[in-house]
């Protein structure tokens, strides 16, 4: 197991605390990692080479995917890892090309497109949310490791509005157990995870179910 602690609270599971020592390093001149970790979509984008446009006045449906709100934990380009309720490290050699919130957006995205087909247009960056008449938006709470299982977690608490003025709520959550702590692994994992996530929000954003 590889961690880099980022944590001024003292573990409450000191026998914890001991096993991952060799584990953990403090400070952050580390080496850059050999590679950067992404998210992307496993049921692919099928719409390439499809014109799709959504002008006032229409009734295609524009759907804006909004970057979701993060805990200070995921507000930043490392993996973090959930040694204890208190305390929490990053894996170390794990790094996101950009933060996972922006990451986890696109994703959704990707994932509604290929969903909705061309019966609907999904924005996925800031350049014409104005346009839409779903927004998707929420906070990304965790695209994590925790120590104690030895899992990946994403979870995320979406909120859907309409220009009808309707409001939508919902948790999702996906985890994957017996995980090494090693980047070869993890980053893996947390990327079937977020596509898990992103395709139960898909199905919720088209069903409202």
């Amino acid at each position: 197991m590889m961690f880099t602690k980022h944590s001024a609270a003292f573990p409450a599971l000191a026998a914890m605390s001991l096993a991952l020592t060799g584990c953990v390093s403090i400070g952050a001149g580390a080496e850059p990692p050999a590679s950067l970790l992404t998210l992307s979509a496993t049921t692919g984008d099928t719409s390439t080479g499809e014109a799709r446009a959504a002008t006032a006045g229409q009734e295609t449906m524009a759907i804006a995917v909004l970057t979701p709100e993060t805990p200070a934990k995921l507000d930043i380009v490392r993996v973090p890892v959930n040694v204890s309720d208190t305390e929490v490290a990053y894996l170390q050699n794990a790094i996101w090309v950009e933060k996972p919130a922006r990451l986890f957006r696109r994703l959704v995205g990707e994932t509604l497109r290929e969903r909705v087909g061309a019966e609907s247009i999904v924005l996925d960056t800031n350049d014409t949310p104005v346009l839409a008449t779903v927004f998707v938006r929420g906070t990304l709470l965790e695209l994590s490791y925790d120590a104690q299982s030895s899992s990946v977690i994403a979870r995320y608490q979406g909120v859907i509005t309409s220009e009808e003025g309707g409001v939508f709520s919902r948790r999702f959550e996906a985890r994957e157990e017996g995980v090494p702590a090693d980047v070869a692994f993890v980053g893996p994992a947390l990327n079937r995870v977020a596509n898990e996530v992103a395709d139960d929000v898909a199905d919720w954003v088209i069903t409202g179910q």
